[in-house]
């Protein structure tokens, strides 16, 4: 099949990558469309040594799945960790954090920008009809940015401040305004904030972010200097949450996470259900980020484009 390989931090097309042959349990899905994310772009440089098809972020319709036919002609998005369902961990009900899993386009299982991907057929979530395929691609970013809510209590008196107001950011901030707390969201690009605003979400830059005021700091910049701002933000024995994946270390100052006794939460996969649930009633559009859409010819070209300071969400139509 046609896909996008990455290998030795190098991406190239390849017409010769075998089209996976999905065992009983497990679909194949023809890929539609395919949305470049911050961490594909990671991979590219050197976050985790990962040889294969990338991508992650997918819309695509069910071509075969053994065992479960029922699900072919469905068209369909996917949860991206594949578990084993039997280690302890999968056991204990921390199946995303499967110590046998593997993961679409980012750990030992090719991924989103080729013809074919595979995923369990209990990974997968057939779409309502009136999300189309560029909201669909959404579907993870979206199920990721309510992953927090999973992991934090956010109410309507919740003071939250996001850092960072790109790809992840922005759907961040999204879905913590259907909470209805008190949202700040800041970065340095004006075209995002215009955006957030226009969603009549308050924004601004670093400058407008009082030291100690906030109870949760979303932090989704993958850089120091996000984090910094985000430990700036918060209140003693408030909740910093990390959206972002970082390349290479990131220094920070502990002395007053522990002095003022500040919860750090890691925060990545979330509700698959509740993500559709979001889009299909409007309650978070993702469309204004969309940037450009590529062919799965020209994907090269579409990582460069992405890769380029200001873009936001790239597709690639496989």
């Amino acid at each position: 099949m046609r896909a996008l390989w990455l290998e030795d931090r190098a991406l190239r097309l390849r017409e010769d990558v075998p089209r996976p042959a999905p065992p009983p349990g497990e679909a194949l899905v023809r890929v539609r469309l395919a949305g470049v994310c911050n961490t594909d772009l990671e991979l590219v440089r050197g976050y985790y040594p990962y040889t294969g098809v990338p991508g992650h972020e997918f819309v695509g319709v069910v071509e075969d799945a053994p065992g479960a036919a029922e699900w072919i002609g469905r068209r369909v998005v996917g949860e991206i960790n594949a578990v084993c369902e039997e280690c302890e961990t999968c056991r204990a009900g921390r199946r995303t954090h499967c110590e046998r899993r593997t993961v679409l386009g980012i750990v030992n299982r090719d991924g989103a920008f080729a013809t074919h991907l595979a995923l369990p057929v209990a990974n997968l979530h057939e779409l309502p009809e009136e999300v189309p395929d560029e909201v669909a691609t959404f579907a993870e970013p979206t199920a990721a940015a309510l992953e927090i809510q999973e992991q934090v209590r956010i109410g309507p008196r919740s003071r939250v401040v996001v850092v960072g107001a790109g790809k992840l950011g922005h759907l961040v901030a999204q879905t913590l305004a259907t909470k209805g707390c008190d949202l700040l969201v800041v970065g340095r690009s004006r075209r995002p904030l215009e955006l957030l605003a226009a969603r009549g979400i308050r924004t601004g830059t670093a400058e407008a972010v009082a030291e100690r005021g906030a109870d949760v700091a979303v932090e989704c910049t993958g850089n120091p200097e996000g984090l910094e701002i985000a430990r700036r933000a918060v209140r003693p024995r408030g909740t910093i949450v990390l959206k972002s994946t970082y390349h290479g270390r990131a220094s920070v100052d502990l002395a007053p996470i522990v002095v003022d006794e500040i919860t750090v939460v890691g925060s990545r996969c979330g509700p698959f259900a509740a993500a559709l649930d979001l889009l299909a009633r409007g309650a978070v559009d993702p469309r204004p980020l969309i940037d450009e859409r590529y062919r799965l010819t020209e994907a090269v070209a579409a990582f460069e484009h992405a890769a380029r300071p200001g873009t936001l969400k790239i597709l690639v139509e496989c």
